[in-house]
This record gives structure tokens, C-alpha cells and sequence, in this order.
């Protein structure tokens, strides 16, 4: 059966993505989410313009098959995950992985990773190598219970030059978290040293400017819920 292409497929740098009402949530508070409305603005500037990408480079060694193919509420995981990132009508949607995914959609851009593999890391980097916009918004692909009107939240907050890093705590969430282009310097430079921590980048690049951290309240903390085995699944 065919699939209808991505919302944003043919259009302009920006177009698809941005849309505003005279009741936009202009400047939300970093303490706390706004409620959630279909109206309020998604992105804070015409000059803001979004990419995304899936990671799926991950070996599923814990699960014992792969994650992706894994099945969540009816759909597998990589069309629950694409399906939320394409309600958010980024200029394009890329998919990292060691190798392209049989599951990849014709209007899904696929980005291997450069081996040796980092993990993630070397998904974000190779994805920021790609992107015609401003911001990479990164979502995970065993991550189903995030949702896209908490994405929107966090789209609302880009800002030139900075993305949005959710933060439980004390510990980052860069999974599930938007980048500026200019955070490919520091990516790069992670993925050439020896400390391949995602956590470690996300401090690193919070202490430059490029990351506004946004705390995570109690009640989204579900959303951060990934699965690495059948129980976690079982168990929600």
C-alpha cells in the first residue's frame, strides 16, 4: 500500500512548519510547560526553520530483535515515532541507522552513520552534515510515549542560534531534544575525542549557549520512557 508523502515535502525553507494565532505563547516559561493548544504558536520566528531526525542506529541487544520493527499499540516503532515527528511538518525527516532500514519511507531521508559507530552521537552529527534548516530536532525511536504536542512545546522555545534540551532533574534529555546548526562544531568535536556521552555533549554545549535547559515536569516525565526490553512494554 502506498503512503502519501510528508506535509512538508516541496516546500520552501520554513514553509509547513511555522503557524501562529493571536493567542501564541510567545516566551513560555523555562519552569514549566504552558497547557497544551492546538492553536498556540509552534515556531517563536519566521527566521526558525526545523529538520528532524529518528534515531535508529541502535543494536536492540537487550531486546533481542530489532526495536524499530517491534510492535507498539498496532503500528511498529519506526511508524508511531515518524508519524509524530511528521505532525510537527519539519522541512525534511531523516532516519539515521548503521545501514538503511528496510522500512524507510521514499519521503524519509536516510543518514548512515560513519563508522566506527558512536551511537547516537554519530546519528546527531551526521544528521547536523545534512540539514538545510536551523534546528535538528532528535527523537529516539524507543521512545513511543512522547508525544508531539510536548514537542511543540519544545519547538516553541528555539531561538536563534540555541535549541531546547529537556532536563529530568539533573539529567539531560538529548534524545528527545532540539539543536541549533551551530551545535555541529561541538558534535564534531565530540565524536573526534574519546567521551562519546551524549550527557557530556549536552552540559558541554548548555555551557556555550547553544542549549537552553527546560525542566521536565513530574507529570511529562512519561513521555521519556523508552523501551530496552519486552517488560518495558508489558509493564505501561
Amino acid at each position: 500500500m502506498s503512503q502519501s508523502p510528508l506535509p512538508s515535502q516541496g516546500r520552501g525553507q520554513g514553509e509547513g512548519f511555522c503557524r501562529t494565532s493571536n493567542d501564541a505563547v510567545n516566551n513560555p516559561s523555562p519552569q514549566s510547560s504552558p497547557p497544551y493548544d492546538e492553536e498556540r504558536q509552534i515556531c517563536p520566528s519566521a527566521r526558525l526553520s526545523l529538520s528532524a531526525v529518528l534515531l535508529a542506529g541502535g543494536e536492540s541487544r537487550r531486546m533481542g530483535t530489532d526495536k524499530a520493527t517491534f510492535v507498539f499499540r498496532g503500528k511498529p516503532l519506526w511508524q508511531v515515532q515518524l508519524e509524530t515527528l511528521q505532525k510537527l511538518r519539519p522541512k525534511e525527516i531523516f532516519v539515521s541507522a548503521r545501514i538503511d532500514p528496510p522500512w524507510r519511507r521514499e519521503d524519509v531521508l536516510f543518514v548512515a552513520d560513519l563508522p566506527p559507530s558512536r551511537g547516537p552521537l554519530s546519528g546527531l552529527a551526521a544528521s547536523m552534515n545534512r540539514m538545510t534548516t536551523t534546528h535538528l530536532l532528535a527523537l529516539a525511536i524507543d521512545m513511543p510515549w512522547m508525544t508531539n504536542e510536548y514537542l511543540e512545546f519544545l519547538c516553541a522555545q528555539m531561538e536563534p542560534g540555541r535549541g531546547v534540551l529537556p532536563k529530568i532533574d539533573d539529567r539531560a534529555e538529548p534524545l528527545a531534544a532540539i539543536y541549533p546548526r551551530q551545535a555541529a562544531i561541538e558534535t564534531s568535536k565530540t565524536l573526534a575525542g574519546t567521551d562519546f556521552s551524549l550527557q557530556s555533549l549536552a552540559c558541554n554545549l548548555v555551557a556555550v549557549g547553544k542549549l537552553r535547559a527546560v525542566p521536565v515536569r513530574q507529570q511529562e516525565e512519561k513521555f521519556f520512557r523508552n523501551i530496552n526490553e519486552l517488560s518495558d512494554l508489558k509493564s505501561h
